[in-house]
């Protein structure tokens, strides 16, 4: 009779033990342990316990392959939540871990395998490979694409988060946490419009600081304070909420016909705007994908939205400034060419409109659909056609955590007919759809690589940009960090090239995920080493460092509403002298919208309370010595990046502190 030491975790959250039957047998080389009911005096399986038993065998078993765990129902049914299991011979062998990070739903049996990781080729044995082929026809199953809308990235097929298994969902900390901040809020909101005149319009721009209650921030309150700064406004365009704007512009756009005259009074002595053009000092926010996007009707009323132009210039003293903008893309009479020398009231409302095609941009394009839509791409697929055991599902897995439900809650609670976008931003309804198909058409793969994506926009020089230096630095510690787990695992390209599943997985993305790209450059092959090493740092860059940048600041940027309108309620000015406060607060978003932006924008952009920062690996997937080797000296690369953006903001009034390693979450959760 052989015995062994079977040691079992329980996972931490709420709700993760149980008090229904958990069994247990070993599978060996040689043979099965004796199924064997896992039960010791007192209670078993508490959240967090650790608890250890004895597990016999007629004889030895030899490696223990797989591990199965059965739950069956006592009394009343009782999820159960199974972090890891270990197996030690009692005569001094080799301990073997398997790790799970598993819910077990209802009466279940699952296998699980040793933590080192494998790919397909790497498995002799029959079993082993059953066990995968098995797995994945599961999850294939269980996890399906579906088209939500026609022109934008495929997702999984469920209708809402509940339709969704148990493993893709929030723990109930996060989803109690999550639905009781919304509903705060939403509260704070409707004491504001209650105190406040409902629906109605403010009489003038300090009325915007009668919502400015509990929910604030510093730099919120800094906005508020300087909003009507030009150098504010270019600071915005390199470290705002949607800081991949910005292009360098070497040549004016036929269609903004700015004269050297106009934007002579914004130039530095001794220089022309024609001068700065060859310098690489002149910038350009084009909003071009925003001309005929259909508009919303929020209660009977039309909105209105804009397609600016904005073009800037990075003045020696002043910094990067605004210094034209023209409201429509077709220049004319009724199209004037706003410029800082006109009235104050004029300049000030044509920012506001640049500003306000900036939330329709970041919210919809930049956020949504580069971040959130993208990512759930790679973690269907990934769901979908590797199996636990192999190196990149383990590499994924924690920057895919809650990914999902997310994306469903943002579907139906944010997009929807009924959603919240449809309630108060002028893109609600059919224009958020035909906004996103747009970008969708455009999306290349280049242009998630961050290095390229200054490079093509001609912004590598700017100075101040802060964003892109913070973007760069975690870029590289990523892409290190994941070339070395690839090359731990794939000796060579054709090891890359034979591995079946990890093939399966590309195809998948490109075929099933992207449809309808023919431009978007990412092959349906992946051929060697550096190519799976700069998709996977893609993978992990896009939710951590690329999310946070746009998400992260949100409720900075646009409590202030102002700053960042989410709605126009009367259409962009034609005339420069005609411009009023009045006309000014008939514009911008009443009070009920307001309120539902400063609310919104703070359940979404704020910190939220079980953050996993990037490269903190609770759930440890890996266990081989190499690969944690690795993970540690990712996390050390992290930490000096987190000191040296520190130092760089010591002192600073207006810190840029979103790409903070400590900051980032290790996947998008919100």
């Amino acid at each position: 009779m052989e015995v062994y030491t079977v040691t079992v975790a329980t996972g931490t959250s709420e709700y993760s033990g149980t008090n229904n039957y958990i069994y247990v047998t070993l599978v060996g080389e040689n043979g099965e342990s004796k199924r064997t009911l896992l039960d010791n005096p007192g209670l078993d399986f508490r959240r967090g316990a650790v608890d250890q038993y004895k597990v016999a065998s007629p004889s030895a078993l030899g490696s223990v392959m797989l591990v199965r765990l059965e739950k069956q129902r006592y009394w009343v049914e009782d999820n159960w939540f199974c972090r890891y299991v270990t197996v030690e011979p009692e005569d001094g062998g080799k301990m073997q871990i398997f790790p799970c990070y598993r819910w077990f739903v209802g009466d279940s049996k699952i296998e699980i395998r040793e933590g080192k990781a494998t790919t397909v080729k790497d498995d002799t044995s029959p079993k082993l490979l059953e066990h995968r082929k098995k797995e994945l026809q599961e999850r294939r199953e269980t996890y399906r694409w579906i088209t939500w809308a026609a022109g934008i990235p495929r997702c999984i097929d469920a209708k809402t988060e509940a339709d969704l298994p148990q493993d893709a969902r929030f723990e109930n900390e996060k989803r109690s946490d999550f639905e009781h901040s919304l509903h705060y809020a939403l509260l704070e909101l409707s004491l504001k419009k209650f105190t406040i005149r409902f629906g109605k319009s403010w009489n003038d721009l300090e009325d915007f600081k009668r919502i400015f209650w509990k929910l604030r921030s510093p730099i919120a309150e800094y906005c508020m304070d300087h909003w009507k700064e030009d150098w504010l406004f270019g600071y915005q365009c390199l470290n705002g909420s949607n800081p991949r704007m910005i292009q360098r512009c070497q040549k004016l756009p036929d269609n903004f016909p700015v004269t050297a005259g106009m934007v002579q009074s914004s130039m530095a002595d001794g220089t022309t705007l024609n001068k700065e053009l060859k310098a690489g000092n002149i910038y350009l926010l084009d909003y071009a994908i925003m001309e005929g996007i259909p508009t919303n009707t929020i209660k009977g009323k039309p909105q209105f939205i804009a397609a600016p132009l904005c073009l800037l210039y990075q003045h020696p003293d002043d910094g990067l400034i605004p210094i034209a903008i023209q409201l429509e893309q077709t220049p004319g009479l009724d199209t004037p060419i706003f410029l800082p020398s006109d009235p104050p009231l004029a300049w000030l409302l044509a920012k506001m409109w640049v500003r306000h095609a900036e939330f329709q941009v970041f919210q919809l394009l930049s956020h949504l659909l580069r971040t959130h839509l993208v990512v759930e791409v790679f973690c269907v697929a990934t769901l979908r056609q590797l199996p636990a055991v192999h190196p990149i599902y383990k590499l994924l897995a924690p920057h895919q955590r809650y990914t999902l439900e997310i994306n469903c809650r943002g579907r139906t609670q944010l997009l929807s007919e009924t959603g919240i976008f449809k309630r108060v931003v002028s893109t609600g309804g059919e224009g958020l759809l035909v906004l996103a198909q747009r970008e969708y058409k455009v999306l290349t793969y280049r242009s998630l690589q961050p290095r390229f994506d200054f490079i093509d926009r001609g912004v590598t020089q700017i100075p101040n940009y802060f964003y892109r230096d913070h973007s760069l630095m975690l870029w590289d510690a990523i892409h290190s960090f994941v070339t070395g787990m690839v090359d731990l695992y794939y000796p060579t390209d054709q090891d890359v090239q034979k591995d079946a599943e990890l093939q399966a997985w590309i195809r998948d993305v490109t075929q099933e995920g992207f449809t309808q790209l023919p431009n978007f450059g990412l092959k349906s092959k992946l051929s060697s080493r550096e190519e799976l090493s700069t998709l996977l740092a893609v993978v992990i860059f896009t939710p951590t460092a690329q999310h946070a940048a746009t998400n992260n600041g949100q409720f900075d940027w646009c409590a202030w509403v102002p700053n960042t309108p989410c709605t126009m309620r009367l259409p962009p000015p034609t005339d420069k002298d005609a411009v009023t406060m009045e006309m000014i607060m008939a514009t911008l978003p009443d009070v009920s919208q307001s309120c539902v932006q400063m609310a919104i924008t703070w359940h979404l952009g704020r910190a939220q309370p079980d953050a996993i920062p990037l490269g903190q690996y609770p759930e440890q997937h890996f266990t081989e010595r190499r690969a944690l080797e690795m993970i540690d000296s990712f996390r050390k690369e992290l930490k000096k990046i987190e000191e040296q953006i520190l130092d760089q903001n010591a002192g600073l009034d207006l810190q840029y502190l979103f790409l903070l390693p400590s900051r980032i979450e290790n996947s998008i959760t919100i």
